[in-house]
């Protein structure tokens, strides 16, 4: 800094040294006639000849013409306004300035010119392309012989460069003095004095900062020696600041000064001339950080002791490993928990000693760990030197290529969540089994009743056909019941195709408005979606529809109850990209749908919003409800890849939100009008039934021998598949899914090998493969199923199989 300030003050005393001259010899030659003495009258030709050559810029104006106009401009004075000649003749010279120039200096060179004298003054000019200059002009009247005013000469002097310089010298001064007051770090310049064999005996100090004090407790040392200031002063500090003085190599050190029980940490540079032997201090008072490292070393001591000894020490599996899975330190509770030593576990690898079925989860805890991100509670089986494996929890930290982690043995604590969750599994299946037995018990007590009455020959045909109806009524009560267990227990058949939520939402809410009664309000929200062009795309998933809508209708039949048959029902549709965590699990990140049902009722306990899901639980009154509306809608979440949330509080009303995956690049399925009318006549439709169960099988082969149907009776695949081989064949084949040996979805994909076209219709009241694996789009009809459903889904398929075998002849 002060090398810069020094080169600019010496620019500026030369800039300022030229100036003097230049206005020193315009003056000479513009100097005002004497008492009784006329300004040179030579020839005028001659007078502008010698104005053009000069390098100075001229001007001459004519003050007998009428605004006094400039009669002449050198090229000179062309080139620093920018204008040419014939744009500056005619012209006064105001039209040079502009609103910055100061009206005083207008003033002083208006009043000059009416009194025909010389001026010199400093104005603000603008060029033709609107930039500034600042123009030293001075004016001169000329005189003829006779006296009489000719002309006014008007020379130029272009010192924007000088007073620039002058501004930044000046800001460069001020920006050096505010840094030099405002640095928290001590700041001195000293002047070294040297004896005749060129050793370092002194220095004095030339400047020294206000913060000089503060670190060093010494005041008023300009102008001093240190001599007086630090009498004691250690002979290392002369001869390092002595080495920089005559090399000019700057240092930077730490160093103490016993006499004023300080450390310091010092940078010293030469400046200026290397004869003026000065130099810039920046320093800093460094005591107590030296203390402090002191006491740190000694905590550093403490600390290695107590590390090794928890290392030592430590039950928990302690490890360093590097991000490529290669052992670098173990501690002893290896040996002691798994039998290994240091020596057969370092530079092996960490994956070596995981077991199998856990190795995935073990390589996503590294690209964790390289991302840079912090392990928690990973729990995976570790080899024992014996092979047997125990559970071990691991937390890590990453550390530049390598990590840091801690392994607790979790093994007895596993084994007791195993037998916790076996125990709730317990109590869930006696809750669900007491739930069914007193439902169906109820069921059956209708039916029995009513067999028991249909056998009085004394009955009346009204009262048969009541105890008849009854019958049917308590068996779809009891299908309906038996399809929510499934529901639940996610084992339900589903029959998915892509649809619209937003449009099945709509078509649901009229119903649900029925549900509900006059005094809930129902309102429906689909936020739209666009795509790239700007074009509304439908909220498309692949699920049942069915079991869609009744999830949808259990959920608005929950909220009516909660709300007492009067408030607000809300069901909004819209696009999120992701399941929340819930029920200790993380959040899913993904493309859905999510449907929500919120009310006004009453909320839900906090206690019972771990329960709502669980079959059979319910917090309504005896008589008001099954317990197993939500079941369905949980099971039906899960089985459809879904999930559904309830947020409540008491008072708060609550807020159901299914979440369904969204249907990515495709299209809803074509709706059909070609149902056929239930128990229409078959007309001779042959019919090969494959059922393993003889009273299932007997009473499909003689409910379709009386609608018209030729029927055929297998108990298995295998003969099912042998009877198709013989004449006269059949139309159709309507089998079981759960039978020994083959079941009915292997059988059916083989009869689409062999007889491509046959028509296959599935029926079962459960399976896991369907439940898992779904129909492989066969027609299926759910157990127990009505004569009107059989017929029907039977004359559907040869149906459409006859439309299909149409097309392909054409």
């Amino acid at each position: 800094m002060d090398i810069e300030n020094e080169r600019l003050r010496t620019e500026n005393r030369e800039l300022q040294a030229e100036i003097a001259r230049l206005r020193e010899r315009n003056i000479s030659h513009v100097r005002r006639p004497e008492s009784g003495q006329q300004t040179s009258a030579a020839d005028v030709d001659l007078l502008f000849t010698a104005a053009e050559k000069t390098r100075m810029p001229q001007i001459v104006t004519d003050p007998n013409q009428p605004d006094n106009p400039i009669v002449f401009a050198n090229r000179a004075f062309q080139d620093l306004c920018g204008y040419s000649a014939e744009e500056l003749i005619g012209r006064n010279c105001r039209f040079l300035q502009g609103p910055d120039t100061d009206p005083a200096d207008i003033a002083r060179v208006r009043d000059a010119i009416s009194a025909r004298r010389d001026v010199v003054v400093e104005i603000l000019n603008y060029r033709r392309d609107g930039s500034t200059f600042r123009n030293e002009l001075y004016v001169s009247p000329v005189f003829t012989p006779e006296g009489q005013l000719r002309y006014f000469f008007a020379s130029q002097l272009d010192v924007t460069r000088f007073r620039t310089e002058e501004g930044m010298l000046a800001e460069s001064e001020a920006r050096y003095r505010t840094l030099f007051n405002a640095l928290d770090a001590g700041f001195c310049v000293i002047e070294m004095r040297f004896d005749a064999e060129g050793k370092a005996i002194d220095y004095r100090f030339v400047e020294a900062n206000p913060a000089f004090a503060r670190h060093t407790g010494l005041d008023d040392v300009v102008g001093k020696w240190v001599s007086e200031v630090v009498p004691d002063l250690e002979r290392t500090w002369l001869d390092t600041y002595g080495a920089v003085a005559l090399s000019g190599q700057a240092v930077r050190f730490e160093s103490g000064v016993v006499a004023l029980g300080r450390w310091f940490e010092v940078q010293a540079l030469r400046i200026g001339e290397p004869v003026q032997h000065r130099l810039a201090l920046l320093f800093n008072d460094v005591t107590d950080r030296r203390l402090a490292e002191g006491v740190l070393r000694d905590t550093a001591r403490e600390r290695t002791t107590e590390r090794d000894l928890v290392w030592r020490a430590s039950r928990d599996l302690l490890v360093v490993c590097g991000f490529d899975g290669i052992y670098r330190a173990v501690n002893p509770a290896w040996t002691e928990m798994l039998g290994w030593s240091e020596g057969d576990l370092v530079d092996t690898s960490f994956d070596d000693y995981v077991y199998p079925d856990d190795k995935e989860a073990a390589a996503a805890a590294f690209a964790q760990l390289r991302a840079g991100e912090v392990l928690d509670n990973l729990d995976v089986r570790i080899r024992a030197a014996d092979g047997s494996y125990r559970w071990v929890s691991w937390n890590a930290i990453p550390q530049g290529d390598h990590f840091y982690a801690a392994g607790r043995d979790v093994t007895e604590r596993r084994a007791l969540e195993e037998q916790l969750r076996q125990s709730q599994k317990l109590e869930a299946v006696g809750q669900l089994t007491g739930g069914v037995a007193h439902d169906f018990n109820n069921l059956l007590t209708v039916i029995r009743s009513s067999t028991d009455l249909l056998k009085r020959p004394d009955l009346s045909e009204e009262r048969r056909q009541r105890y008849i109806g009854a019958i049917s009524d308590t068996v779809t009560r009891a299908a309906k019941l038996t399809g929510q267990l499934l529901a639940f227990a996610r084992r339900q058949a589903l029959t998915p195709e892509v649809f619209d939520v937003g449009r099945s939402v709509a078509s649901v809410a009229d119903m649900v408005g029925t549900l509900t009664g006059a005094r809930i309000r129902v309102v429906t929200n689909v936020t739209p979606v666009r795509n790239a062009e700007g074009e509304d795309v439908p909220h498309l998933i692949d699920a049942d529809p069915s079991q869609f809508d009744t999830a949808l209708v259990n959920m608005a039949i929950n909220a009516r109850d909660a709300m007492g048959g009067e408030g607000r029902l809300d069901i909004g549709v819209r696009r999120a990209s992701g399941i929340p965590a819930v029920r200790a699990h993380p959040r899913i990140p993904g493309d859905f749908v999510a449907v929500s049902v919120r009310d006004t009722g009453t909320g839900i306990a906090e206690g019972d919003l771990d329960r709502i899901f669980e079959p059979f639980f319910t917090t309504k009154g005896v008589g008001q409800g099954t317990g197993l509306g939500l079941s369905q809608v949980f099971g039906f979440a899960k089985q459809s890849g879904g999930e559904v949330l309830v947020e409540s509080a008491p008072g708060s009303g609550t807020t159901f939100t299914l979440y369904l995956p969204r249907a990515m690049g495709r299209h809803m399925a074509e709706e059909t009008d070609d149902e056929p009318e239930p128990l229409a006549d078959g007309h001779g439709t042959r019919v090969l039934v494959v059922e393993d169960n003889e009273e299932v099988g007997a009473f499909a082969t003689q409910a379709l021998r009386e609608l018209g149907y030729e029927t055929a009776w297998a108990m298995n695949a295998e003969k099912a598949l042998e009877m198709l081989q013989a004449p006269p064949g059949f139309d159709v084949i309507f089998s079981d899914v759960v039978m020994p040996g083959m079941n009915g979805i292997d059988m059916a994909r083989e009869i689409r090998h062999r007889h491509p076209g046959m028509p296959v219709v599935l029926a079962s009241g459960y399976s896991h493969v369907l439940a898992e694996e779904g129909t492989h789009g066969f027609p299926f009809l759910k157990k127990p199923y009505s004569v009107e459903d059989l017929s029907r889904i039977l004359r559907r398929a040869v149906s459409r199989a006859a439309t299909g075998a149409s097309r392909q002849r054409r």
